[in-house]
């Protein structure tokens, strides 16, 4: 026979277990002010809450826990439950991770949502052979060109220094003749300072978070590509969730989602605002330039399809189809 006192704590402990909260960790590589962030953030205390307190979401903002290279790998291997990847950082490793960072393939919010659907069963396939799942996703503003000189045509981007962070902006500095500098979100204020980087082709939601207009001049709204953000999970963490906190995810990643594509375009017309009130001439391309960044995502959107095979093309078919 137990004693009173040892029946107590026997079952003080079987609450403590049974309240007890499983904690995710979900590192990503933007500061804590980014839209993205601030959208992970609610997704966070609304899966937590909907939960009823049984998940707790910790985000790490600001590469603070692991780097934007580092992120889906931490992922994967369960270092961390949960993480923010860009996409088009992975397309080395699987062609259609990088499809939505082929300038002009998809060049509005309304043509970007289309190029998701028609990639978004390959992609969930894909990381779940990798032992992850897709949450939600969210595309960044349209992406512009940024450049300390004016810019009238592609030829004028010969010989500067160009911020790249995937194969496909490396890609294209070969093509216009710039030199592509490998520089992530975290150093870029640093590189620009040190004069490392004098163009780029980003979004305003960057320009404004790494203060482009204190070192350059000029942001010329090409609109030209809108990749996306992807929130994963380690699948084995998600499916030791019971299954009303696994609905509170996937409930609380739904709304995360549509939420995160209303703000982008906010921060669309927003950050616009910001780059002019700091100086910086927000301007279109010109038809030369356009017409010359065109002839560049043809040439990428052909070499893309070289290397992604019949399933590339079927993603790309599904698209146009739409």
């Amino acid at each position: 026979m137990l004693k009173p006192s040892l029946v107590a704590a026997v079952l003080v402990g079987f609450a403590a277990g049974a309240l007890a909260q499983t904690k995710w960790d979900l590192p990503t590589a933007y500061p804590a002010s980014n839209f993205h962030t601030e959208n992970i953030v609610q997704f966070a205390k609304e899966a937590g809450e909907a939960s009823g307190g049984k998940l707790a979401i910790t985000v790490h903002p600001g590469a603070s826990l692991f780097k934007a290279p580092e992120i889906k790998r931490a992922v994967q291997g369960n270092q961390a439950q949960a993480g923010e990847i860009l996409l088009v950082n992975f397309q080395n490793e699987w062609q259609p991770f990088g499809l939505d960072g082929i300038p002009f393939l998809a060049d509005s919010y309304a043509a970007a949502r289309k190029l998701y659907a028609a990639q978004k069963p390959a992609l969930q396939k894909k990381l779940s052979e990798q032992g992850m799942m897709l949450l939600f996703s969210v595309p960044w503003p349209p992406q512009g060109i940024y450049s300390k000189k004016p810019l009238n045509a592609a030829a004028d981007l010969k010989g500067s220094k160009w911020r790249a962070y995937s194969p496909a902006t490396s890609r294209i500095a070969e093509l216009v003749g710039a030199q592509p500098v490998t520089v992530q979100a975290a150093e870029l204020s640093q590189a620009l300072a040190t004069g490392v980087v004098e163009s780029m082709m980003t979004s305003g939601a960057t320009g404004v978070d790494s203060k482009l207009y204190e070192h350059l001049k000029y942001y010329y709204d090409t609109q030209a590509w809108l990749p996306k953000n992807a929130v994963i999970a380690n699948k084995r963490a998600f499916d030791a969730l019971d299954k009303a906190t696994q609905d509170a995810v996937l409930k609380a990643a739904a709304a995360a989602e549509e939420r995160g594509w209303a703000a982008s375009q906010r921060v669309n017309t927003d950050t616009q605002a910001k780059l002019k009130a700091n100086g910086m001439e927000v301007l279109p391309p010109s038809a030369q330039l356009k017409a010359d960044m065109q002839k560049v995502g043809e040439v990428l959107l052909k070499e893309w399809l070289d290397k992604a095979g019949p399933e590339g093309q079927a993603i790309v078919d599904a698209y146009k189809k739409m």
